[in-house]
């Protein structure tokens, strides 16, 4: 589709702002309202609710409701697989108008959002819907004269809380999962980039999803957000975003009813190019992708790059040319790599850390400028540090942004040590043609991926998820169907005759 196309529907998009509970569209109950930005261009885009405690209790009251109806829950699993499959296929239909949304709203390029986002998020609900009619519950080894069943059963009400950076995917990797399961869910997307979600709950009441089932409720993380962790009729939350406001979700289930929390948070992956590496342009490529893939807001993102000493040079030179082809462009454009960050505020948080780096001695390669200015959007050039090392800042802290910090290292223990030497534990890469070294690495690394000779690879049925304070919890997979589940033994004892 040509540049001029996506701008022409763009122009014809209509928005809907309003949340979604028990099947209705409608205002906050304060009748407050926030606005909608457009990253790409810094003005308005859209009017959204602005939803406080009042709405969320009736939202997880429409949830509870319907929960225990069993209109849902109780739904025969080939029922439930059939009408989530159909949800995955209004996704596709609806394909340009969700994918220009998460442009418009989080200002990703086109070609990302039609091609890899809205695809894969209805990949994940229908393989998800597809799973449903074949987990099996046991029957435990016991005696004859006892027959012990161990049943999965739903949570009943699911908070999910998604973050701005993949708005409709990672709704996806929490709904598809939870639904599937047989709970009702309450969603609560970033107040950056909350109209994806209202879009796909709509699109379940179109596949036939009770009314109630899944309610979307848009708003900021310290009204909605909090109100959600809080509330004593929510029985688990499910968080993507920062590892800060995670540790908030689990002090809110402390205060409430202890309710279940499984966090994906921050992330400062290791990109770990070792001396033998074969691939060595391959690579050159996978570290720019890792890094300006979403303009850098990825949790996973390829932040810290380690390469050895001995090729250093030669690869960030390499790296340096590449870099040139994802200079920042208008994301509706379907040639652009790079689009705009998603909000002034990150945006300044990018250049913080990026004046913060020079301050604290690192070499400035490329970037660190704003661009695009005159466009009123909040645009950052591809940004590549050297000489930094693991005490720096910008080594130790998520940017959420397109800046990559390059470390040196001598062998392969130290580059483990320095891979290791930060909180978090998302992700890690490494590049070698050694099998030994490769099995070796990723053995002491301390991550929940670790990729050998590629990056960022997975797909629905692999579990991602992260060590230290990345955070607990997998999504995707059976694992994620899994953990919106719980254990239920039923002891028979069998009279003999």
């Amino acid at each position: 589709m040509s540049h001029e196309n996506w701008s022409d529907l763009a122009q014809s998009l209509k928005f809907e702002g309003r949340a979604l509970i028990a099947g209705d569209l409608l205002g906050s109950a304060t009748g407050e309202t926030f606005t909608s930005e457009n990253p790409a261009t810094g003005r308005p885009l859209a009017t959204v609710a602005s939803c406080s405690a009042e709405d969320v209790d009736r939202a997880v009251r429409s949830a509870r409701a319907t929960f225990e109806s069993g209109k849902w829950s109780r739904l025969a699993p080939a029922e439930r697989k059939k009408r989530l499959v159909r949800l995955a296929e209004l996704m596709q239909k609806h394909s340009r108008e969700l994918a220009l949304l998460e442009t418009l709203d989080m200002g990703k390029p086109i070609s990302d959002s039609a091609s890899i986002d809205v695809p894969v998020s209805a990949t994940c609900i229908a393989w998800n819907g597809e799973a449903i009619d074949k987990l099996y519950d046991e029957i435990a080894p016991t005696d004859p004269t006892v027959t012990a069943l161990i049943t999965r059963e739903p949570l009943g009400v699911v908070g999910a809380v998604v973050p701005w950076n993949f708005p409709l995917l990672m709704a996806c990797w929490k709904v598809g999962p939870a639904l599937a399961a047989g709970n009702s869910v309450v969603l609560k997307p970033a107040e950056q980039s909350p109209l994806s979600a209202i879009a796909l709950g709509k699109l379940a009441l179109e596949a036939d999803i009770p009314a109630g089932v899944l309610n979307v409720i848009p708003g900021f993380g310290e009204t909605a957000g909090k109100a959600l962790g809080l509330h004593n009729d929510v029985d688990a939350i499910s968080f993507t975003g920062s590892t800060e406001v995670g540790k908030y979700f689990l002090r809110y289930s402390a205060e409430s009813n202890m309710k279940r929390v499984t966090l994906e948070c921050g992330g400062k992956t290791p990109h770990i190019v070792m001396a033998d590496c074969e691939y060595l342009d391959e690579a050159v490529q996978a570290a720019a992708f890792g890094i300006f893939f979403n303009q850098g807001e990825v949790c996973n993102a390829g932040s810290r790059l380690l390469v050895h000493a001995s090729i250093k040079q030669q690869f960030l030179d390499k790296l340096v040319a590449f870099s040139a082809k994802f200079t920042p462009g208008d994301p509706l454009d379907p040639s652009t790599k790079m689009g705009a960050i998603v909000s002034k505020p990150q945006l300044d948080r990018v250049m913080h850390y990026i004046d913060l780096a020079q301050q604290e001695g690192a070499t400035l390669r490329i970037g660190g400028t704003r661009e695009r200015t005159g466009s009123g959007g909040y645009f950052v050039a591809p940004t590549i540090f050297d000489k930094v090392d693991s005490g720096m800042t910008i080594a130790r802290d998520e940017v959420f942004g397109p800046v990559l910090s390059t470390i040196t290292f001598n062998s392969e223990d130290e580059a483990i040590r320095i891979a290791n030497d930060t909180m978090y534990g998302l992700a890690a890469a490494v590049w070698t043609r050694n099998i030994d070294v490769a099995l070796r690495t990723a053995k002491r690394l301390r991550a929940g991926s670790v990729w050998v000779n590629c990056f960022d690879e997975g797909n629905i049925s692999v579990p991602f998820g992260g060590f230290k304070q990345s955070g607990f919890g997998r999504d995707k997979s059976l694992h994620a169907i899994k953990k919106y589940s719980d254990l239920k033994t039923t002891w028979i004892k069998i009279r003999q005759s």
